[in-house]
């Protein structure tokens, strides 16, 4: 696959849709029973009870199915934290999006939760796909834990279940003993997920003496050799080895392209990046700087935008260049991912007369 990612056997259903940027990824919260060392969510989420819908913090499951239908989702992936510690918000999600799409709208959900109890209750929602998350000190003792009934409530209930765990350097004994446990239980998968720094987990892994692969990568050294060595060998079960590279670069890409072609305005342009290229006139008069540009420059209307929120003027990108040197105000060609919080990417000054 791209980026490094590979497979044997077949991909689960909800890593071909994540391929595709097809699926809406939907964190139900952010608290956990578990503290893996190396759970990477971030500061605005780890711990707390929120809500998201991609980037855009909901309330209410209603609001995730909006922002389904702006990147034309075909799919959910149900994330936090663990889902199932807050199960009321899980089940009433699933069951939001399974009416508002149908059956075809594939739904997964990562936890690791081995309650029986509350695998039924997702199931019956409507669940389609179960990804187990057995901590590091669990590996080694899957077949003595709850997991081996986890799996066979979800198995019974006609989901397709799966393990999902980073590739931890150091551990590969911990991992081969995962995919053992799979083996035997006749899972359809297990996904490896190349381990990854982020903001609230480098301190814990660089005291455990880890390092990044290379200057301009997350991932962590050996975690990919690691992983690879395993989908090297023969097992029943399929494996998938997704790296830190293939997220960005692949599904995060194809993702917010999906949303770009459905939230881009008539003034920014869609890179191939999936992000939205536009002029903007930094002012505090943006009303009488829109009527100006209208009246002298005869810019059309619909290539002007006024962004209340960030409080500027927004110009096709192709007119601003062209005028930007005439005007006697802050200009620049800014580019943003296309998502709720417009999350800016780059910014490039235009010349002033």
């Amino acid at each position: 696959m791209k980026k490094g990612a590979a497979y044997t056997g077949r991909l689960p259903n909800g890593c071909v849709l994540c391929e595709k940027g097809a699926k809406l990824v939907l964190f139900v919260t952010g608290k956990c029973a578990r503290r893996c060392v190396y759970c990477p969510i971030s500061h605005q989420k780890k711990g707390k009870d929120v809500f998201f819908a991609n980037e855009m913090r909901i309330e209410r499951a209603s609001q995730a199915v909006k922002e389904a239908k702006l990147m034309d989702a075909l799919g959910t992936g149900i994330t936090g934290g663990d889902p199932l510690i807050s199960l009321d918000r899980t089940v009433n999600a699933i069951r939001t999006l399974r009416k508002a799409f149908g059956d075809d709208h594939h739904i997964h959900l990562y936890t690791s939760v081995a309650d029986p109890r509350s695998i039924r209750r997702v199931a019956r929602a409507g669940l389609d796909e179960i990804r187990f998350h057995p901590p590091t000190g669990m590996w080694k003792r899957l077949p003595r834990s709850g997991f081996s009934g986890a799996v066979g409530v979800a198995r019974k209930h006609g989901m397709s279940v799966g393990l999902e765990v980073p590739a931890v350097p150091g551990h590969e004994d911990g991992l081969r003993a995962v995919i053992a446990f799979a083996n035997e239980e006749g899972l359809d998968f297990v996904n490896l997920n190349e381990l990854e720094f982020s903001e609230t987990n480098w301190r814990a892994l660089t005291r455990l003496g880890m390092g990044t692969r290379d200057d301009i990568s997350s991932g962590v050294a050996g975690s990919e050799e690691l992983a690879m060595g395993f989908l090297r060998e023969e097992h029943p079960t399929p494996l998938h080895y997704c790296s830190s590279a293939f997220k960005d670069g692949v599904q995060l890409r194809r993702r917010i392209t999906r949303r770009g072609r459905n939230v881009r305005r008539p003034h920014e342009i869609l890179t191939e990046d999936g992000t939205l290229l536009k002029g903007v006139v930094e002012t505090d008069r943006p009303v009488q700087v829109m009527r100006m540009l209208t009246r002298d420059y005869e810019v059309p209307p619909e290539l002007l935008w006024r962004d209340t929120e960030k409080s500027r003027l927004e110009v096709a990108p192709w007119v601003l260049e062209e005028i930007a040197s005439e005007l006697e105000l802050e200009t620049f060609l800014v580019e943003e991912y296309p998502t709720a919080d417009r999350l800016e990417v780059e910014r490039m000054p235009l010349r002033r007369r």
